[in-house]
């Protein structure tokens, strides 16, 4: 079955809060920083602004990018998700709809980074982490159609 990326609603929030919060929970070196009441407010902000592509497959969200212009904020899947190109239909349609992308991610994240350097993106710029939430060293990418 072919997933379905429709741009969220408002009633998304819980799912893509869930599936945030599940990423933070759920990964061994991601300090868990804030609650999954409060992940699914921060997923109703970005859906408010309207940032958020969901990816429905069998009837439930099962990921998200969410974007501001040309910045990649969020992208994340639900583990029962991963690996059946959904990250990739999200990606290839905001690089669809934009000339330049550019996102951060954790050094840690080796998976996330493979997957933005397969679909383009360069590296740019580490930093220590001093300036992130969660103190982690991260990587900036930015990817260009020309």
């Amino acid at each position: 079955m072919t997933a379905l990326l429709r741009p969220a609603r408002p009633d998304d929030a819980a799912a893509t809060g869930e599936i945030l919060h599940g990423f933070a929970r759920d990964t061994d070196w991601m300090p868990l920083l804030h609650s999954q009441h409060e992940a699914e407010h921060f997923c109703g902000v970005m859906i408010a602004r309207g940032w958020v592509t969901v990816a429905v497959l069998h009837g439930r969200v099962a990921g998200f990018i969410a974007r501001d212009g040309g910045e990649i904020c969020s992208l994340y899947l639900a583990p029962a998700a991963q690996r059946q190109g959904l990250g990739a239909r999200l990606l290839q349609q905001a690089q669809h709809s934009a000339e330049q992308l550019e996102l951060w991610t954790f050094q840690a994240n080796t998976r996330a980074r493979r997957f933005y350097e397969r679909h383009g993106f360069r590296e740019t710029q580490r930093t220590d982490g001093s300036r992130n939430d969660e103190r982690l060293p991260d990587i900036r990418y930015e990817w260009s159609r020309t």
